[in-house]
């Protein structure tokens, strides 16, 4: 296969400039071997392909037949070549990321904004979803990383911590606790929680069970069939209040306010979590911004900040 593109190579560079001596010197090989290739090719064809003479050469009819007929396949050829080259070295490419929380503002949108910055011909496939779905198509190689709560290895699997996020309490702006600037679990033990069934549903759960137990209460869980999006409406409706990450902050609904939850448990780390034999050249840079963006935060000692002005934390 490599012997018959260097044919065709040879062939169509010796008929741009009329010389297998020239089209040596282009293709930085022995004359030698460029006439040997081109006898070879057209005892293949059982044609003459080139006129001889001392001047140089030219296509015969039958040549300029052949190379207008496989031409096509040789700019395919290149184009893929290029395409191939580009990839390796994560100039173009796919990069396919599961995500759990929102992309309105914080870590992860300045991730995703930094990166398309740097490889604008990487195409970044972000999808939503829940943990275990994502996790699965990690180890399936269907997604080249996942961004999850939690920092605790996953087996089978490349577990980084990039960054961490307070949590906050979504209310209503006619509630009363909305006045307070901040609020602990305490104030909310006689509140009305409301989650998504589908994700991120059930981990908001667990976590308000979790965090209700530590105060010896537990705590009244409805789950609503409804996106985030629109969990968060119901929220502003008074249904009820539930609880985001920090880049929340920088979504607008009306009739919503944010609050603070103030403990020290309240501070959740993100991860990205990755195959190990993953060798996608685009998402290794991916990671590699990932990283570095992760120190630079932490090396200014703090965070990146939403559009609210509140601040989400680097890694400890």
């Amino acid at each position: 296969m490599r012997h018959a593109l260097r044919q065709l190579h040879y062939l169509s560079v010796a008929a741009q400039v009329g010389s297998f001596r020239r089209t040596a010197e282009m293709c930085q090989v022995d004359q030698s071997n460029v006439g040997r290739a081109l006898k070879q090719l057209e005892d293949h064809l059982g044609i003459s392909l080139f006129e001889r003479a001392r001047s140089g050469v030219r296509l015969t009819p039958a040549g300029r037949q052949f190379l207008a007929d496989v031409s096509p396949a040789l700019e395919l050829l290149e184009s893929a070549r290029r395409s191939a080259r580009g990839i390796r070295r994560a100039e173009s490419g796919l990069v396919r990321i599961g995500i759990l929380t929102s992309l309105a503002g914080g870590f992860l949108r300045q991730l995703v904004e930094t990166y398309a910055e740097r490889h604008p011909r990487v195409t970044i496939d972000v999808r939503d979803g829940g943990r275990r779905e994502h996790l699965a198509a990690v180890r399936a190689r269907r997604l080249d990383a996942a961004i999850i709560t939690g920092a605790e290895p996953v087996p089978g699997c490349e577990t980084r911590e990039l960054w961490r996020e307070r949590v906050y309490v979504a209310l209503p702006e006619s509630h009363p606790l909305a006045a307070r600037p901040k609020l602990d679990w305490p104030d909310l033990k006689a509140e009305h929680f409301i989650v998504s069934r589908g994700e991120p549903g059930p981990e908001v759960h667990d976590y308000i069970v979790r965090r209700s137990a530590d105060y010896s209460t537990y705590p009244d869980v409805e789950e609503k069939v409804a996106l985030q999006d629109t969990l968060m409406n119901l929220v502003s409706l008074g249904q009820g209040i539930t609880l985001v990450s920090a880049a929340w902050t920088a979504v607008k609904v009306p009739e919503l306010v944010l609050r603070p939850l103030t403990a020290r448990a309240d501070i959740v780390p993100f991860s990205v979590v990755w195959s190990s034999a993953n060798d996608n050249p685009a998402f290794l840079r991916f990671l590699q911004t990932a990283q570095l963006l992760a120190s630079t935060n932490c090396g200014r000692g703090a965070a990146v900040r939403n559009g609210s002005g509140l601040a989400s934390r680097c890694l400890a």
